[in-house]
């Protein structure tokens, strides 16, 4: 498993794609597919460097609470795919996975929530009915209710890949365009522990062993 590189814009592009501008659910938001601003700039140019509030420990940019925001509601959506973890696999290393993201989960949702009223930023989510990259959908959450064993198996690994290499993305540039120290630290406990989440799950996810049939 390699750890998964900051793309510059890509955070600004997640969050100013048409489908969550519009509010409309369901819309196209591939984090390739609407040009961004460049948040690489630095702190005198860009949408990531204008300064919208002064906290304890120093101004946030709106990258710092368009990151923020996205994060907490990144957390939301994760929290119910992991609650069905104990009620649909016996496997122990799969629920101590599962044990161990929403530990993480629950306290980066917490953080958030802390650092953008630091921000004075809305309690709302403002990407409440956006199903954005790396956020499990209605859909798939009823496909996952369903299933139990290996299917459950197969389906949660290809949300929690999905959800992880989004996060870890996205706390990549925030690393790079935000100004906010303690965000920017935030960030960096978030590509760290996702990247290790990432290689337990790969760990889990194996094909199975020539002339072996799954369990």
């Amino acid at each position: 498993m390699r750890a998964i590189a900051a793309t510059p814009a890509l955070l600004m592009a997640a969050l100013l794609v048409a489908g969550c501008a519009a509010g409309a659910p369901g819309a196209d938001i591939s984090a390739d597919s609407t040009p961004a601003p460049d948040i690489s700039a630095g702190p005198s140019t860009g949408i990531g460097s204008t300064a919208s509030a002064t906290g304890a420990t120093g101004a946030f940019s709106a990258t710092d609470t368009a990151w923020l925001q996205l994060t907490a509601a990144m957390a939301q959506r994760l929290l119910p795919v992991l609650d069905l973890v104990p009620t649909h696999t016996t496997d122990p290393a799969w629920r101590r996975l599962a044990a161990q993201m929403r530990t993480g989960s629950s306290a980066n949702l917490e953080r958030s929530r802390r650092l953008l009223a630091g921000a004075g930023a809305p309690t709302t989510n403002p990407h409440e009915g956006h199903d954005m990259p790396g956020m499990i959908t209605a859909d798939g959450l009823a496909a996952l209710r369903s299933a139990n064993g290996t299917a459950f198996h197969r389906l949660l690994a290809a949300h929690l890949r999905a959800h992880l290499a989004q996060s870890v993305r996205v706390a990549a540039a925030e690393q790079q365009g935000g100004v906010h120290p303690g965000t920017a630290a935030m960030a960096t406990a978030v590509v760290r522990s996702g990247n290790a989440d990432l290689a337990r799950l790969d760990q889990l996810d194996r094909p199975p062993a020539p002339g072996r049939r799954p369990a």
